[in-house]
């Protein structure tokens, strides 16, 4: 037996989730058995117990959470045994399934535990599926951004954290939106040369300050919707918006031409639905640059398992 978490209804995480002990997993074939040190919350996991957007259940009983990190203890037929002790983060854990990270142990296809560095701990490796490859395919999906000019919209999240640094690190100039001096600071450590908080100030004619009125060639955004009209008045000719959510404003009426007479590209991330290729580039570039030491994470907020609904809360 293991100790879990899981949720038979939605609604409220201190009404539906439960903490309790369930059966432990065993691998199948293709399988690695995974001790599980930490498990990631996203967005993606609250609103999907919460019901957001009408969403359905869809299982009996869900145990939550696609990111994680931990040891592998056993390895199912067809996967080599020295896997076995491996120190490893997973992605798309709960994809398609009902068993998740929120669990003291997971059995899962071995293709989705990938090495994790032994300088780097186990709570960063729970930061990587969702947050580090949404943020690495937002900041490289239309090729190298070395000398590009990047706006992260919501530079202190766990995704707009990584898109400064992936878009630095590779030599791109990167402007950050923020909502307090706090946010603003944790942009700045990340690696951006200016914030703007959005609360306080014109996102878009402080940016337009910022770059000499020339604008921005790639926009890294939060809430689609909500920045629309930001997005579109200081985007470059034949700029590009990644866009990985909209929950502030999910539906919205919008000016064609505000991005076709721009030429704009758009591309909608969804880090779940990325191809072997992207995922596979995503998984190199995250790895070297944790083994080289260079890669921040923000762990700051730590619960034990027995607390999730309180986490739950917090995300």
């Amino acid at each position: 037996m293991m100790q879990a978490a899981w949720y038979s209804a939605l609604g409220p995480a201190r009404e539906v989730l439960t903490v309790g002990e369930m059966e432990m997993p065993s691998p199948g074939a293709d399988e690695v058995l995974i001790k599980l040190s930490s498990s990631g919350i996203n967005p993606s996991d609250v609103k999907k117990r919460g019901g957001w957007l009408g969403g359905k259940l869809e299982y009996d009983r869900t145990v939550p959470h696609s990111d994680g990190a931990g040891t592998i203890e056993a390895v199912g037929e067809n996967v080599l045994s020295s896997r076995v002790g491996e120190r490893v983060w997973v992605f798309n854990a709960q994809r398609g399934r009902s068993l998740g990270t929120a669990a003291e142990y997971i059995a899962l296809d071995s293709k989705q535990a990938v090495h994790l560095p032994d300088n780097v701990e186990f709570a960063a490796g729970a930061c990587l599926g969702i947050p580090a490859c949404t943020a690495h395919y937002a900041v490289f999906w239309q090729g190298p951004v070395a000398g590009k000019s990047v706006l992260v919209q919501g530079g202190a999240g766990a995704v707009g954290q990584y898109a400064i640094q992936f878009a630095v690190l590779s030599g791109a100039k990167v402007i950050a939106t923020v909502s307090s001096p706090e946010k603003a600071d944790m942009a700045l450590q990340a690696g951006a040369i200016a914030t703007i908080d959005y609360k306080r100030e014109d996102v878009a004619a402080r940016t337009d300050e910022l770059t000499d009125g020339a604008g921005v060639d790639l926009i890294v955004e939060v809430d689609f919707g909500a920045n629309f009209e930001t997005d579109t008045a200081i985007l470059k000719p034949r700029g590009i918006i990644s866009t990985y959510s909209s929950s502030r404003v999910p539906r919205f009426d919008f000016n064609y031409y505000a991005l076709g007479y721009k030429g704009a590209r758009v591309t909608f991330v969804q880090a779940y639905l990325l191809t072997e290729g992207e995922r596979d580039a995503a998984i190199a570039d995250i790895n070297r640059l944790m083994e080289s030491g260079v890669l921040r994470h923000d762990t700051r907020h730590r619960f034990p398992l027995n607390r999730i609904a309180e986490a739950h809360e917090m995300m």
